[in-house]
């Protein structure tokens, strides 16, 4: 437990990017309509479900270019 404490400080600001990026995935994925490959349920299930990566794989593989 007291290790837990030790690392805090540099978890806080990891989360709070993590989420950050979520949020931005979620709302970009439910405004736009065009992905390079899938759909936005797909999409929505990759960012949300897998929190840490689902965001960063989603704007590295997913989001389209706008028509």
């Amino acid at each position: 437990m007291n290790t837990l404490f030790e690392i805090l400080p540099l978890l806080i600001p990891i989360l709070l990017i993590d989420i950050a990026l979520a949020v931005g995935a979620v709302r970009h994925i439910l405004r736009h309509p065009c992905y390079r490959f899938g759909n936005k349920t797909m999409w929505l299930v990759i960012a949300i479900v897998l929190l840490l990566f689902g965001p960063l794989i989603y704007f590295a593989f997913g989001k389209g270019e706008m028509e």
